[in-house]
């Protein structure tokens, strides 16, 4: 089978307006995975749901997204890479008009599940799409573009979402996809380059087996803290057909002749440090910002649209990394910019683990920068170099990897540090607790030796022990992700040498 490479980079017309175009359509994607989590009270109340069937609004849309991710490399193939992409923005906008309009929690968690199918293959053609049109020496700005979109949608999404549900009504958080949706849709159906498709076999069992890894490992994921994780039948069930799928996949793929995922791609020395670099990436973004917003609303008590000030800046941070990063690629050996913005991070979370009740803003907001910073610098030279060497006929199935494996990473980094915050939290309380007793002169004011305690000052020690076990748990986990991203900084001496991972790479012929 010959693969046919795209059209010579200087042919491609209009490359700005499709570059727009697909960022609409990314951006739109992105968003819609964290921007209905502050409207899910509200729902909740309108669509009759209670407090643990809310939570398949997420769910649904998260599973679904998971298991169609690693199939937009096939249908590109079969059916056109324009083609799916164009039907995925078209029947995004339909599903997300239609999770507006729902009128109970089935009709919504059926629409939800029908936005993920057609989402999942937006984010990895648009980063394929990206690197076809573009000249190999204009990749790092080209990914740069991408990254913005990647990074920044999950930094807003809350604050969007917050602001529409407040000022509006939570409908609008989904029908707020219809202008953005149409302008990308009309954008790219103009501009974007018609491909040669390829006739490729599908390995329904290999797509099987991955699906079924997949999902079980997303719906362990997300129910774990509902159902209190191994406790509970629903976890181990999950958890095995999740080391079955994935073991009988490797397996699998490593045996037939056409593969589903052709497994000589991860030969590709920075592809592979790539797919692990994300994972990593992964975990810290969205582990990071899945607990700062409860915390600052909790501790601090902050409202939704204060939450969104102070966590704005991080995503400006990203953005000026992810600009001077794209041009710095060039010229700068790109695994010095990876362990660069690795170190910008640890020093992020380093700064976190000194936040306290009393803070003000101010240690929170340049926090926040610095981690942007460090996030920016690393995102954009891995998204390049690891695509650098890989060849163009597995460009399709490596973006889809790409993306399936940061999604992963940021699951399980979410249930990780929300598991352990639980936890850390009962922990401190009690040791906490122990130490309040009529003994303590840290407590003469409150309590007078020889006479109980009234309810009063009860409540009020305690909503004080709260407050700083919950602190700490917090604390302990931003630790915890500080120790993970210096883990990862060795990594960086696997990514290819600059002279190496930016050569030009021909279009292979089987």
């Amino acid at each position: 089978m010959t693969t046919v490479a795209p059209a010579s980079h200087h042919e491609v017309p209009h490359r700005g307006l499709i570059t727009v175009s697909l960022m609409l359509a990314t951006i739109m994607q992105v968003l819609d995975t964290t921007i209905a989590n502050v409207a899910l009270p509200s729902m909740r109340a309108d669509l009759g749901a209670s407090q643990d069937t809310i939570n398949w609004v997420l769910t649904s849309y998260i599973v679904a997204a998971a298991i169609v991710t690693p199939l937009s490399g096939w249908l590109s193939d079969r059916f056109g890479r324009k083609q799916v992409f164009l039907v995925s923005v078209a029947g995004f906008v339909v599903t997300s008009m239609l999770c507006g309009l729902s009128w109970n929690l089935a009709s919504m968690v059926a629409f939800r599940l029908a936005q993920g199918l057609f989402g999942a293959a937006i984010v990895p053609l648009s980063q394929t799409f990206l690197l076809d049109i573009n000249p190999r020496e204009r990749h790092g700005q080209a990914m740069a573009v991408w990254g913005a979109g990647i990074m920044v949608g999950p930094i807003i999404g809350p604050t969007l979402g917050g602001w529409l549900t407040e000022t509006m009504n939570w409908r609008w958080v989904f029908f707020i996809n219809l202008p953005v949706g149409i302008l990308a849709f009309l954008g790219c159906s103009a501009y974007l380059p018609n491909l040669p498709r390829l006739a490729r076999r599908f390995d329904f069992f290999g797509f099987a087996m991955l699906a079924l890894g997949v999902g079980a490992l997303q719906l362990m994921l997300d129910r774990g803290a509902e159902v209190d994780w191994f406790a509970a039948p629903e976890i181990w069930i999950e958890t095995i057909l999740a080391i079955s799928g994935f073991w009988i996949f490797a397996i699998h793929i490593t045996t037939t002749d056409k593969p589903f995922i052709d497994p000589r791609m991860l030969a590709d020395r920075s592809f592979a440090t790539g797919i692990i670099f994300i994972f990593i990436v992964g975990i810290i973004l969205l582990a990071s910002l899945a607990l700062l917003p409860p915390m600052l609303s909790t501790i601090f008590g902050y409202p939704v649209i204060t939450i969104g000030m102070v966590m704005a800046p991080r995503g400006v941070g990203t953005m000026i990394t992810m600009i001077l990063a794209g041009k710095l690629i060039p010229v700068v050996d790109p695994r010095k910019l990876v362990v660069s913005g690795l170190l910008l991070t640890v020093l992020s979370l380093w700064m976190m683990t000194g936040f306290s009740p009393q803070m003000d803003a101010w240690l929170l907001i340049v926090s926040g920068v610095v981690q942007g910073l460090g996030l920016g610098l690393v995102f954009v030279p891995l998204s390049t170099v690891a695509f650098a060497t890989l060849e163009p006929r597995y460009r399709a199935d490596g973006t889809s990897l790409f993306s399936l494996t940061r999604n992963i990473g940021s699951s399980i980094g979410i249930s990780v540090v929300s598991v352990l915050l639980t936890r850390n939290v009962q922990i401190n309380h009690a040791e906490i607790g122990a130490t309040l007793t009529p003994f303590n002169p840290n407590l003469a004011p409150l309590i007078t030796p020889g006479t109980a305690p009234s309810a009063s000052v009860l409540a009020q020690l305690d909503g004080m022990v709260n407050i700083q076990a919950l602190m700490i748990s917090y604390i302990n986990d931003f630790h915890l992700m500080m120790l993970i991203t210096l883990a990862a900084i060795p990594l960086a001496l696997l990514l290819r040498k600059p002279s190496s991972a930016m050569a030009p790479v021909a279009a292979h012929a089987d």
